[in-house]
């Protein structure tokens, strides 16, 4: 009669058990290892890059390290999820009459499936193993791409993301804390040696130095966080860009290595793979809410998302989408409007342009829209519009 085999370590049993559930790659991080991103993360916010994201200003001192968020936490369990998509993002950014959204962001709500996944993990944990646990997934304020980085994940390369020597940069990143006193993986390393194409992509130059990112010029942070009218300065380099950026992350040789998604619910809804911008422009608050229900795009709202639209439309050097422009210079939102004005600048002949501004200036009560009207004129032109605009409403 044979005998049994041997039981399985414990870090073996429980990386055996989180692949079982589905996730592609499973390290352990000691939480001491991440002390460092602390200090990156201080001087990050000292210097404002973090543009409007508050959150990450009000929660730092919990950010800083695993234990600030949870004393008990002994050990770190990182798991990732491959999104990899079936073809390179970059090749949609000349298809300037539809949209580009971010890889992530084409089906589900990635957080409501890791969450899922991670939940039966830690019940399995609590169980099995008669540890506490805790488990995050991106909104709570843990440092995912450090302890991905100590667990061996992969490493964080000149863009600030996690690249992959198994899935390139497609990998969702979960945590689970845990009271459990685990041995920890090890970093691979850093491999991005000489390569900077990461850094030389980037269409608004958002990476001030190699590993260092300002998100205020960041198309990611402009599309999806930013709540303001985006500066012209980056409007011509967003493209057709409407939700997120992937250039960095598409460009970086370790996609080599990539591999397409297996998980059905990151395959991309057909609507969204490449929708048109025409279609996408004319959704109001209601019909926004149900195209993008369960999507990670319903969080940004339909007055920034149709913002971001109205930039790509005037981006298509398209004149025939025109009309779909000029039927938003009304809209009740201002954000809206603004880009729509814009918009109108990059494709109208300068008498459809002139004829435009006396229908929709004179009533025109919003600063930012009545300035992006003047954009566009030389210094004197700015002037007499803006000085007429205010003269109607003294």
């Amino acid at each position: 009669m044979s005998a049994s085999p041997p039981p399985l370590p414990l870090e073996d049993n429980l990386r055996e058990y989180a692949l079982g559930l589905g996730f592609d790659a499973v390290g352990i991080a000691d939480p001491d290892a991440v002390a460092g991103a602390g200090l990156r993360l201080d001087r990050y916010l000292e210097l404002g890059r973090h543009g409007e994201m508050g959150w990450m200003a009000d929660k730092a001192d919990r950010r800083r390290h695993p234990k600030a968020l949870w004393p008990d936490v002994r050990s770190v369990m990182m798991l990732g999820l491959n999104y990899g998509p079936a073809q390179n993002p970059l090749q949609q950014l000349d298809w300037r009459q539809k949209g580009t959204l971010s890889v992530y962001a084409r089906n589900k709500d990635y957080h409501d499936l890791i969450k899922g996944r991670l939940r039966q993990l830690a019940r399995w944990v609590v169980d099995k193993h008669k540890a506490q646990v805790k488990l995050f997934v991106d909104t709570a304020p843990v440092m995912e791409k450090p302890l991905a980085e100590a667990a061996g994940l992969g490493w964080q390369g000149k863009h600030t993301n996690l690249v992959s020597p198994d899935y390139g940069s497609w990998l969702f990143l979960g945590a689970l804390f845990t009271s459990l006193d685990l041995s920890p993986d090890h970093s691979p390393g850093d491999h991005c040696g000489s390569c900077r194409r990461c850094l030389d992509i980037c269409p608004t130059k958002a990476f001030p130095a190699p590993y260092q990112l300002d998100a205020r010029r960041c198309i990611s942070y402009l599309t999806i966080e930013y709540k303001g009218h985006i500066a012209r300065e980056f409007r011509k380099a967003m493209g057709n860009r409407i939700y997120g950026c992937d250039d960095c992350l598409a460009v970086c040789p370790w996609n080599k290595f990539a591999q397409k998604t297996k998980d059905v619910a990151f395959f991309p809804r057909t609507e969204l793979a490449a929708p048109d911008l025409a279609d996408l422009a004319d959704l109001d608050d209601a019909d926004f809410r149900a195209v993008f229900a369960g999507s990670p795009i319903k969080r940004t709202g339909r007055d920034r998302f149709v913002r971001n639209v109205m930039i790509a439309l005037g981006n298509s050097a398209d004149p025939t989408l025109l009309p779909v422009i000029e039927a938003r210079l009304h809209d009740e939102s201002p954000l809206v409007r603004a880009m729509a004005v814009w918009a109108v600048h990059q494709l109208a002949t300068p008498d459809r342009l002139a004829s435009l501004r006396a229908q929709h200036l004179p009533t025109e009560t919003d600063p930012a829209v009545i300035a992006e009207w003047a954009g566009e004129a030389d210094k004197a032109g700015q002037n007499q519009i803006l000085a007429k605009a205010l003269e109607t409403r003294s």
